[in-house]
């Protein structure tokens, strides 16, 4: 088992480089399943998630190696539509091969996925996307099963809540429908217009991603290309938030500061210094923070993958903060551990509520999810004393060297490996 060892109360100071962005690398990695080429991406992040996603394609029968932060998958051998339960149910992006799968052979078997606990995730609005451009799609035992015996036909879909999931599945799967498909409510998170970028590199025909109306004409086939995908919203964001933490300051780079409005706003708002350049974000201590409100939203409001960070930075503002979750309903589990640190935090199910304090204390702590393992650390970084943080396979998924910059910027970080029983 390995566990993150922190020495508190030091203020981070210094630069950090941001890697590629996840979410981004996983749906365009699976896309690559899609094309019948090579494919070359670049600032691809060495995260768990990718490596699992990539052993995934390997299974399937593609050729994936990795230099450095460039990936390229050879998915000219994917000779079955079949995805292996195994390894599928390791992680959530595994379910964009469902779209994929069926773009490419109007057929696609695919397990149930897993990932991080932090609610319901159904996939109806991905099954009727797949039904309205002609597939037969159901679920059964634990598995998704789609079928499109006289191919896929473009259609008009309206998704009846917005998903970024769905969206991404129906994009694959139109890619090269037969005719025009047009999806309405859809998502408008920048790694949806990355997918849509890299697939129109492809040669794909996709227009009006990043608005709520994406238009596709279908196309007869994708080749392969060289892509370089964006730089990583929400590790920016917990960088971002822990140097106001501790007050810090720490310049964030390689990011695109227009991804970061919602946050970067609120941090403003709660009396954090924020200065930007063209691809950087300097966040600098202003001096006592101040409460505020937060309602988290789908792109371009605040993102629900930096509330539990957020909460954590608003522990120790003055005054009483209200943060309410509009996306999933188990995303709160993380606020014990916090208020055996010494915040005070009052949660019901869709939202809590946060009184200032005078300061955390070091504990140890389990991480139960990606982003809330995240928000333990900067706790920790923030707190006196020290902190044993368990469960960090969560964080491994989505933060590339994550102590390492850490220990950059001055954090007391160590990674151990410890027994079962030692713990």
């Amino acid at each position: 088992m390995k566990r993150f060892v922190i020495n508190g109360g030091k203020p981070l100071h210094g630069e950090v480089n941001i890697s590629g962005s996840k979410n981004a690398a996983v749906a365009i990695v699976a896309a690559t399943a899609l094309v019948n080429d090579v494919c070359v991406l670049e600032n691809i992040p060495d995260v768990s998630d990718v490596k699992i996603l990539l052993d995934v394609l390997t299974t399937l029968g593609a050729k994936c190696s990795r230099e450095g932060d460039v990936v390229t998958v050879d998915s000219r051998s994917i000779n079955t539509w079949v995805a292996d339960q195994d390894s599928i149910s390791k992680m959530r992006g595994s379910s964009y091969l469902m779209g994929a799968l069926l773009g490419r052979f109007h057929k696609a078997l695919v397990y149930l996925p897993g990932g991080c606990s932090i609610g319901p995730r159904p996939i109806d609005q991905h099954l009727k996307g797949f039904n309205g451009l002609g597939a037969i799609a159901k679920t059964e035992l634990g598995k998704v099963e789609c079928s499109a015996p006289n191919g896929l036909i473009g259609n008009n879909v309206y998704l009846d809540i917005v998903s970024v999931g769905a969206t991404i599945n129906i994009i694959l799967a139109a890619c090269m429908a037969a005719g025009n498909t047009v999806i309405e409510n859809c998502a408008m998170e920048p790694h949806v217009v990355d997918l849509a970028n890299f697939l129109n590199t492809c040669g794909a025909n996709i227009r009006g991603a990043g608005t709520n109306t994406i238009r596709i004409k279908g196309v007869s086939e994708l080749r392969g290309c060289v892509y370089s995908i964006i730089p990583d919203q929400i590790e920016a964001g917990t960088f971002m938030v822990a140097a106001a933490a501790t007050h810090g300051e720490v310049t964030v780079r390689n990011v695109i500061p227009k991804h970061q409005e919602a946050l970067t706003a609120k941090l403003e708002e709660i009396n954090v210094g924020v200065e930007e350049g063209p691809d950087w974000i300097r966040i600098y201590d202003k001096g006592p923070l101040r409460h505020t409100n937060i309602k988290t939203a789908v792109y371009p409001g605040f993102p629900t993958d930096m509330q539990p960070q957020f909460v954590t930075l608003l522990t120790c503002a003055e005054g009483e903060s209200n943060v309410t979750e509009t996306i999933w309903s188990s995303r709160f589990s993380y606020t014990s551990d916090l208020n055996r640190m010494g915040a005070s935090i009052k949660t019901t199910e869709r939202s809590v509520t946060v009184y200032g304090c005078k300061g955390l204390a070091g504990t140890g702590m389990k991480a139960p999810d990606l982003r809330a393992g995240a928000a333990f650390v900067i706790a920790a970084l923030s707190a006196s004393g020290t902190s044993v943080i368990t469960g960090i396979n969560y964080i491994d998924r989505g933060y590339y060297n994550f102590e390492g910059k850490l220990r950059d910027l001055g954090a007391d970080i160590i990674r151990e490996d410890v027994d079962e029983e030692e713990y």
